[in-house]
């Protein structure tokens, strides 16, 4: 069964974000939960991307102590089977404290791979998610009014979360530009 299947029979719809349509073509609204002014749009999605709300995840501090910072997540993750790329994304409305972006960014990791692991064994399907190319954004000032854009480029790729991409001010985001797939 194809992965969009799997993650979409898996997921309740209100852990989904729907897609909307710009100049004919798929897009992203997406809003930071505690501060509903702060939000950001992403553009030319895949068709197939699943855009989910990782906080309507209950959360793991029902569990969890939290001292190491387990029970944090980012706010958004979007999976397209198309590019097979997941991307992590953590909104701030100015901006946070670095190490404090990398723990939500890895508890939104640790949320994907336990719903890869929910994909195999339940629906027994080895290669759920497998070989996808994993993307990290963490998004400030997004409730100022819109600036140009500004991308702190790092020299290695966004593939973990001590390596995000960094971006200032979101006015006008690509999903291939957060991707790392180029224009």
């Amino acid at each position: 069964m194809p992965d969009m299947n799997i993650l979409s029979q898996m997921m309740k719809g209100a852990a989904l974000v729907q897609q909307e349509e710009g100049y004919g073509k798929p897009l992203v609204k997406l809003s930071e939960p505690q501060a509903p002014d702060s939000s950001v749009t992403i553009r030319n999605l895949p068709v197939d991307a699943i855009v989910i709300k990782v906080d309507a995840f209950r959360s793991s501090g029902d569990v969890f102590k939290g001292g190491n910072g387990e029970c944090k997540r980012a706010d958004y993750v979007i999976i397209s089977a198309e590019k097979k790329c997941i991307i992590y994304i953590e909104m701030k409305r100015t901006k946070d404290g670095w190490s404090q972006i990398v723990k939500q960014l890895l508890g939104s990791q640790c949320f994907v791979k336990y719903c890869q692991e929910v994909g195999k064994v339940f629906w027994n399907e080895n290669e759920f998610l497998n070989g996808y190319k994993s993307r990290f954004i963490s998004i400030g000032h997004t409730s100022i009014s819109k600036k140009k854009t500004r991308i702190t480029k790092i020299s290695e790729r966004h593939d973990a979360p001590d390596r995000a991409m960094k971006i200032d001010w979101p006015n006008y985001l690509q999903f291939n530009q957060l991707a790392g797939l180029g224009a």
